[in-house]
């Protein structure tokens, strides 16, 4: 008798695909569906490659996943035109500050020089 040959029996594999059609849970990587045979000629729906599907799928998901992206550039937008409105008025706050402190000045100097041409 042979050693390593006893009475022990092998388990058999799991089968859950094959070499020319690996299993897969990717629809555009299974094998397409075949028409049964007991089935008249013309009576099923015939066989739709659905190639530009995958791809419309495919597009779909990659800009769902850019959606994010463009939310927070959009939302980055609209925060930089606030802050740069802000600057603007607080900007004019102060323009218009320093021009009425300005003018106050100048109706003292003014004033100041009445006095000074009267006496």
């Amino acid at each position: 008798m042979i050693a390593g040959l006893g009475g022990t029996a092998l388990k058999p594999a799991k089968r859950i695909g094959t070499i020319d059609r690996p299993h897969t849970h990717d629809p555009r990587n299974q094998a397409p569906m075949s028409v049964p045979t007991h089935e008249p000629v013309g009576s099923a729906t015939p066989n739709v490659t659905i190639i530009g599907a995958n791809d419309s799928r495919q597009n779909r998901t990659r800009e769902m996943q850019l959606i994010p992206e463009a939310l927070a550039r959009a939302h980055m937008h609209d925060r930089l035109r606030e802050a740069d409105t802000q600057r603007r008025a607080v900007r004019l706050v102060n323009a218009r500050r320093m021009q009425r402190r300005a003018e106050r000045v100048s109706m003292r100097a003014r004033r100041a020089l009445a006095m000074a041409v009267m006496n």
